[in-house]
């Protein structure tokens, strides 16, 4: 009974995946900017890139190094390389670590947490580790490159996503593309560009109710076990 119980308060707990060239430190000092009343409710784990970053970073100057990423890309995004190491190091850091309720993505992590889910189903990623159900994707967009997108969008999504849209966000028109690969998708609109912003008071009642809805859903599934 205890044991259930304990299962029952345990918080949603999400893998974070960080923007190109930063690292799962900044992601977290990027993330407190939101509301420590929200930050509670959930038990955010970060991970650093697979590679060390390759260039320059975009934070240098506002953030120490070191700096990570993902996998590498040509200028088109077109052409990916180490996307299949990037997948197993994702895959193993979860098996070890998990599990993940879902995962947490901004920027290159977003793009990442957006279509790891359709890749799962297909087959393609993240087949030794339980389904994604639950997704915070800001600032995100598609994968571009035919040979990922075709498996990762190839049907819709089931996931329960909340989606952060910034008004001045170069990636915004990415974002809203990436919203129609979702079943019933939750979105946050903000006036920033690309950055994880603040969140003004619609915009905590609206994560609020989307931590609410993870954690009944939760509740449903340990009450059915």
């Amino acid at each position: 009974m205890v044991k259930e119980t304990e299962n029952q308060l345990k918080k949603p707990r999400f893998l974070c995946l960080h923007g190109f060239r930063t690292s799962g430190e900044i992601l977290k000092k990027q993330i407190h900017k939101w509301p420590e009343s929200l930050l509670q409710k959930l038990d955010l784990v970060f991970l650093d890139g697979s590679y060390p970053a390759s260039g320059k970073s975009d934070v240098e100057g506002i953030f120490d190094p070191p700096y990570y990423e993902w996998f590498q890309f040509n200028k088109e995004f077109t052409e990916y390389t180490n996307f299949e190491e990037c997948l197993a190091y994702i895959e193993d850091f979860m098996i070890k670590n998990g599990p993940f309720d879902g995962l947490l993505g901004f920027s290159q992590g977003a793009i990442l947490s957006g279509g790891l889910p359709g890749l799962q189903t297909s087959g393609v990623a993240l087949t030794k580790v339980p389904k994604i159900k639950n997704l915070i994707i800001i600032g995100g967009a598609k994968f571009k490159a035919p040979s990922v997108a075709e498996k990762a969008y190839s049907s819709p999504i089931q996931c329960s996503s909340l989606h952060f849209l910034g008004e001045t966000d170069f990636l915004k028109p990415f974002g809203l593309e990436l919203l129609e690969s979702y079943i019933d998708p939750v979105v946050i609109h903000h006036p920033k560009g690309h950055t994880i912003p603040r969140l003004d008071e619609k915009g905590q009642e609206t994560m609020l109710s989307f931590i609410e809805r993870i954690e009944g859903a939760q509740k449903v599934n340990t009450e059915s076990v």
